[in-house]
């Protein structure tokens, strides 16, 4: 018998200063069930750190074929294609040599996968990639609950997550940037 996913309801207040970006924003989410909270909170981050209004979830662990997010155009080409954790090179390249902009939310510990990987895609114009800081994207994805209620300010590049009474300081270590945005 097979797991089903689990629901979960995303209420984020996002204002990214450094886009002029103010949105509230819901969503209905599905967790793989091999999904952890980790990268569903990267998930979540990654939605709000390059939220465009068609921005959508991918079905991800449902579809390897597919991102953990996706923007695409009004005729249905992929304009921005996101995963998120530690793809490997092939992924990485093939997302950024179809797609107009390709991008990575790294998680989790990356130290290994930056010298084995970052050296091979490093020529890959279209392709930028960010990485979470591991304890303060740990201690924020620990017992999400169903229903999450985020405030997201994005503002120099650091991430503040307010969620309950708790503020989360999560400063992104931009690994590789895309060449038009040098």
């Amino acid at each position: 018998m097979a797991l089903n996913s689990t629901t979960y309801k995303l209420h984020l207040t996002l204002s990214d200063t450094d886009r002029g970006v103010y949105e509230t924003v819901r969503r209905t989410l599905a967790r793989h069930p091999s999904e952890t909270e980790l990268r569903l909170t990267a998930r979540i981050l990654a939605f709000g750190l390059w939220w465009h209004e068609r921005l959508e979830f991918g079905r991800g662990l449902s579809d390897v074929d597919e991102p953990a997010l996706w923007r695409r155009s009004l005729d249905g080409q992929v304009e921005h294609w996101i995963d998120v954790g530690r793809p490997d090179v092939d992924r990485m390249t093939r997302a950024a040599r179809h797609q107009p902009h390709a991008s990575v939310l790294a998680y989790g510990s990356t130290e290994v996968w930056r010298e084995s990987v970052l050296p091979k895609v490093n020529r890959l114009p279209t392709l930028e990639i960010a990485a979470l800081p591991e304890a303060e994207t740990e201690a924020l994805s620990e017992a999400l609950p169903r229903t999450i209620d985020w405030s997201l300010m994005i503002t120099d590049g650091v991430l503040y997550v307010g969620r309950d009474d708790l503020q989360h300081e999560l400063a992104l270590d931009w690994l590789k940037l895309r060449e038009d945005s040098r």
